[in-house]
């Protein structure tokens, strides 16, 4: 019974645990005859008109079929157009003819949209691509304490050991130890929102939303143009939707033109120095596009580089076939920086995660 819904998942209907579940339930409570069966996968498992069709072809294949080629499909075949698979439509043959015994699917709609460029999604696949977002769940980065805690492993703690002793008439039983106990360590997310970042600053908003809400203590998120703005307050608001709009709202110079050296210079000098970024793993989201002068871009850097554990840089253009370092941002940048990453698909976010929880 299991077996018949992960067929259905591959198939392209949304199946998720609750369904199985009450499909299984109601099973064991109408029995396992082929059309009791039937019925209760009919009336659980499907959640549109569109999904009979599927259904009713997998149920055949996967009852009816030969039991020596009964099999979940493992194998992932790619439709020509990530909207098919956002919009759940099962593959197969055009002109309806049956395959064979084996209900084949297509790639994973999620998998596919991991890898694909947030700047080319359509208006489904971003919608897609937020509850994507929506699902991840970042380790924030911690650092040692001053405080010693309990630990298997460490330096000897001599008042629990005493203590320990204590209980059995001064004979050293037990060797207690301690160390250091860790602490969130601080993380700031500069995000550019000019014309050239515009396809990816909405993605890159609500990827700090998600950041802010797992540590919103231990996160700021400041947004760059031709001037500083923090956002911070804004996305810690709970619902992404309320949080964006927020931020919409108080992000003056959004889509606008590139002063990066000035704006760093401010936020260097404004929150920077006064222990915004001291010891914080800070990560600048731009493509590098610079209007000013570059040098006082390399000037800004190199400052704040004293002041941070980790400067990581994240380019969506770095992850394209063809891409060279060569915009003067960049350029001036790239000595300075403990890491230059690519930031244009989920993946690569993803991926951003684990450096930033490494540091």
């Amino acid at each position: 019974m299991v077996g018949f819904t992960a067929v259905l998942r591959h198939a392209g209907l949304p199946i998720t645990t609750e369904r199985v579940t009450a499909f299984l339930t109601a099973v064991d409570a109408l029995g396992t005859g082929r059309g009791q069966v039937y019925g209760a996968g009919l009336h659980t498992l499907c959640a549109d008109p569109d999904d009979l069709p599927r259904y009713e072809r997998a149920f055949v294949d996967w009852f009816d079929g030969d039991p020596r080629v009964r099999r979940v499909p493992t194998a992932a075949r790619p439709r020509p157009r990530l909207s098919t698979l956002l919009a759940g439509e099962a593959s197969g043959d055009s002109d309806g003819r049956d395959s064979g015994p084996e209900v084949r699917a297509s790639a994973s709609g999620n998998e596919v949209l991991r890898h694909h460029d947030l700047g080319e999604l359509s208006l489904t696949e971003r919608a897609h691509l937020r509850a994507l977002l929506g699902l991840l769940r970042p380790t924030p980065p911690t650092r040692p304490s001053r405080r010693r805690t309990p630990a298997r492993r460490g330096g000897a703690d001599p008042r629990r050991t005493l203590r320990a002793a204590l209980r059995t008439d001064g004979e050293l039983c037990v060797l207690a130890r301690r160390d250091r106990s860790r602490r969130p360590r601080k993380v700031v997310l500069l995000i550019d929102v000019s014309g050239s970042m515009e396809p990816y600053a909405d993605a890159l908003l609500r990827f700090a939303h998600v950041v802010v809400r797992q540590a919103p203590a231990s996160t700021e998120v400041f947004t760059l143009g031709t001037r500083l703005t923090r956002v911070t307050r804004e996305l810690r608001l709970r619902d992404p939707e309320h949080a964006l709009a927020a931020a919409g709202r108080a992000i003056p110079d959004w889509s606008g033109g590139t002063r990066l050296g000035e704006v760093l210079a401010a936020f260097v000098d404004r929150w920077g120095r006064r222990g915004a970024a001291r010891r914080a793993v800070v990560v600048v989201f731009s493509d590098g596009w610079e209007r000013g002068d570059t040098a006082l871009l390399g000037t800004q850097l190199a400052r704040l580089r004293r002041l941070t554990h980790r400067l990581i840089w994240v380019n969506p253009h770095v992850g394209k076939a063809g891409y060279a370092p060569v915009q003067g941002g960049i350029v001036a940048a790239l000595p300075h920086l403990d890491e230059l990453l690519a930031g244009h698909s989920l993946a690569t976010l993803e991926n951003l995660l684990e450096v930033m929880a490494r540091a």
